[in-house]
């Protein structure tokens, strides 16, 4: 069971393993691998999301920071505008730009992490689109990200590896 090789994994299998050139003291809570060749994983500026707010005891406006808890990150995260409040079951438009929604309520907004963040689309990647917003030592609110604004590799470390494989 344990330090098997297989000749493949399947959805919900643990797997572990080393990437050349790379340290396990390098890799960080939140970090995301992925194909280099085919759509590799890319930080996001912002991405807009479906978000339900179960159990907040005020109300959510722009401007608010909570935590997320998106795949293995926990990262601050400001919601920037909300665009619409919508109906949670139908998704049906209630209003335009609200100033600010409240437990039960169901909106989407557009959502800008405080530091690096791998994210990706529900439809794309589930397990990458699907948050917890955390506050106050409770979930307050949970969500599906349905679009996301990438910001452009350079900043990003590359391995050589990597640089080698996209030079191919």
């Amino acid at each position: 069971m344990h330090h098997e090789a297989l000749p493949e994994a399947l959805p919900g299998d643990n797997v572990g393993f080393n990437v050349k050139n790379v340290s396990v003291k390098e890799i960080r809570r939140g970090y995301v691998a992925g194909d280099s060749k085919n759509d590799p994983p890319k930080e996001c500026e912002q991405f807009t999301a479906q978000v339900i707010i179960l159990n907040h005891p005020g109300q959510i406006q722009a401007g608010y920071s909570p935590v997320l808890d998106c795949h293995t990150a926990h990262i601050a995260c400001k919601f920037a505008e909300i665009l619409t409040k919508i109906d949670r079951r139908s998704g049906k438009v209630l209003e335009e730009s609200p100033k600010f929604v409240k437990s039960g309520d169901a909106c989407m907004a557009v959502l800008k992490p405080n530091k690096p963040m791998c994210v990706e689309s529900f439809s794309t990647y589930p397990p990458l689109g699907r948050f917890a917003v955390r506050d106050m030592r409770q979930t307050v609110a949970v969500g599906v990200i349905k679009e996301v604004v990438k910001k452009e590799p350079g900043s990003a470390k590359v391995t050589k590896s990597a640089a080698k494989a996209s030079k191919k």
